[in-house]
């Protein structure tokens, strides 16, 4: 039938969850730290279930974050860890590709704290150089504002690699971004920057269906990856977050999560996977369910 991508999971709720640490603002980075090679681990097991893509475990190694942490001089080096992790995981599976995360710039779900466009256009251009030569794809994740997707498409642009920009949409109403813009203005940001596909990431799945409805329009490739929490708090939106006060909802079994992600693949999603509180379980199941219609992994 159609040929689908099959993202990984969730990374950053996933090394809490196996390290045992407490959480800490710099989340999967300080577990990365503390707990080499678990990195490796948990690509590895998602590659098992299925997964045909690592997304690397870059998502929050920017420099403001590391400042606060007083590590601003390991931002290289934390980057050539996370991408040397998810190597290895996929030269022991054998085959599959390599996404490289840049997550949002001071903080997720907020495009209010998001830096001026000259000064984010820099940064995402200095992560996404690291990036490149190691990696098959770069995935800009949880974009929550359209003045973000500009710069983050222009930062990551000409580093010879596609740029799939991934949106996080409203939680109850998943036609509109975060930041309350309409997701179909988001259409002359992707052609201007030279998006080569669209997602959603980190909402409600039940959000995911509108923005499906909306992605088919645009023209290009286009999914979602949705999350398992409640809902994201208040107390999550202040400075300096931990996860810890994100609750993950028990009824989001993997068998209730791929009857979402089946759902999108047939309103036309060729992209899937899933977010945080999403693991291994959950893309074993989809990978069965995308088999089992007849479609392929790829």
């Amino acid at each position: 039938m159609t040929d689908i991508t099959l993202l990984d999971g969730g990374m950053g709720q996933e090394l809490v969850a196996r390290s045992g640490d407490a959480p800490t603002p710099l989340w999967s980075t300080q577990v990365m730290i503390d707990h080499p090679g678990l990195v490796r681990q948990v690509h590895e097991d998602y590659f098992g279930a299925g997964a045909s893509v690592a997304t690397t475990n870059t998502y929050a190694i920017h420099r403001d974050r590391l400042v606060k942490a007083g590590i601003e001089d390991r931002f290289a080096a934390l980057h050539t860890q996370a991408l040397a992790e998810a190597a290895a995981a996929r030269a022991a599976h054998g085959s599959g590709r390599i996404a490289g995360s840049i997550g949002p710039l001071v903080a997720s779900y907020r495009p209010e704290a998001h830096p001026p466009y000259a000064e984010a256009v820099r940064k995402y251009a200095e992560v996404a150089a690291i990036l490149a030569p190691a990696v098959d794809i770069l995935l800009a994740e949880t974009v929550a504002s359209l003045a973000h997707a500009s710069a983050i498409l222009e930062g990551a642009g000409g580093q010879g690699r596609p740029v799939w920009l991934s949106v996080t949409v409203d939680d109850e109403d998943g036609s509109r971004l975060r930041s309350g813009e309409p997701l179909r203005d988001l259409e002359p940001v992707l052609r201007g920057g030279g998006a080569g596909a669209v997602l959603a990431n980190c909402s409600a799945p039940e959000a995911m269906a509108a923005a499906m409805t909306v992605f088919g329009t645009f023209g290009l490739p286009y999914g979602a990856y949705a999350n398992g929490f409640q809902q994201i708090t208040k107390e999550f939106l202040k400075d300096s977050p931990t996860v810890d006060v994100l609750h993950a909802r028990p009824e989001m079994t993997p068998a209730l999560y791929a009857d979402f992600a089946m759902r999108w693949v047939d309103m036309g999603a060729t992209i899937i996977g899933g977010c945080c509180e999403t693991t291994p379980a959950h893309i074993a199941e989809i990978a069965a369910r995308l088999r089992a219609t007849g479609h392929r992994i790829v």
